[in-house]
């Protein structure tokens, strides 16, 4: 059986134009999968499109930095910066706080479940989950979207690791940087089972900086058997991205285009993985899946989820 490949654009819900990016390229055949920001400004548009893209598998995009949280402030006060009402605005500021035990694994669990019911009460069926800023590669994180995982019967998490031989066209500083996240990666495949995560994800370092040629070579990469995911992030830089402080601007235009004419290429091969979306793969989650996970408490976390504030919908997220 040849292999299976995941193409996901992340960010869905951001913009109306990242939006219609999504459309159009899943529309070409050249996308098979989104990951929904769930307090992203175009949240309602982009459950629009999912509605019409039946075969567009759709997951959630976790946002536990730069953002504004989907749950009532006062219920997740160790996860927000110091306004009291959004998330820190800086990744470092996160991972230097959750490292030293300052952001409640429980309150990580509560805000994560409140952006996949808000999802899922739109009426779109969860494929998977993955986070913004990869911050499921820490082990609080990982272990609360577990439960999360297993609370709303979600059936996979993306593997935030890439194959060594895949990021040596990164830039230094990105590769000094996967480096130190990869240490992470023993322990993220001991509280993950393999039923619940593909077998790897291209992309993750050449973020910022997919053009044609570069997603070229990742799909010669491809391994001849195996579930494999490659990230992306396309879009269209247009008034409403300039509206988001975000460091992916023109980018997003060149990753769009990079997808319409490199894809249909990878199909001249007769060898060439089939395309799916994470629900083709995993499906729900069932009970027998979870059993090989060491971290993972009986019964799940019977976490309360609160009702998502309307006061927040409006707010503009800081996203990359």
């Amino acid at each position: 059986m040849p292999a299976r490949l995941i193409l996901n654009a992340d960010d869905f819900g951001l913009t109306p134009g990242i939006n219609r990016a999504i459309a159009e390229l899943h529309q070409a055949g050249v996308l098979t999968s989104a990951t929904l920001m769930a307090g992203g400004p175009a949240f309602d548009d982009a459950v629009r499109i999912a509605g019409s893209h039946h075969g567009l598998g759709v997951g959630c995009h976790i946002v536990l930095t730069d953002g504004v949280p989907v749950s009532p402030p006062d219920t997740i006060p160790t996860l927000l910066g110091a306004d009291g009402r959004t998330f820190r605005p800086r990744l470092t500021h996160f991972v230097r706080d959750l490292l030293r035990g300052l952001i409640r694994e429980s309150e990580i669990e509560c805000e994560a479940l409140a952006q996949v019911r808000k999802i899922q009460n739109s009426g779109i069926r969860i494929t998977h989950l993955d986070t913004h800023k990869h911050t499921h590669v820490f082990p609080p994180v990982t272990r609360a979207l577990l439960r999360v995982m297993q609370t709303a019967s979600v059936g996979a998490l993306r593997n935030p690791f890439e194959p060594a031989h895949t990021r040596r066209h990164a830039s230094l500083k990105r590769r000094l940087q996967i480096s130190l996240l990869n240490r992470f990666q023993a322990g993220f495949h001991r509280i993950i089972p393999s039923s619940l995560t593909t077998s790897g994800t291209f992309g993750i370092s050449a973020t910022g900086s997919l053009d044609a040629g570069e997603l070229r070579t990742l799909l010669q990469y491809i391994p001849a058997q195996g579930t494999f995911e490659i990230l992306c992030h396309p879009g269209y830089n247009d008034a409403h991205l300039d509206a988001i402080s975000t460091r992916l601007r023109q980018h997003r235009e060149t990753e769009r285009m990079a997808l319409l004419s490199e894809v249909p290429v990878m199909f001249l091969n007769p060898q060439s993985p089939r395309l799916i979306h994470y629900g083709e793969a995993f499906g729900e989650l069932d009970q027998p899946r979870l059993l090989h996970s060491r971290d993972l408490p009986p019964g799940g976390s019977g976490a309360p989820v609160p009702p998502p504030p309307a006061a927040t919908a409006n707010e503009k997220p800081n996203t990359d």
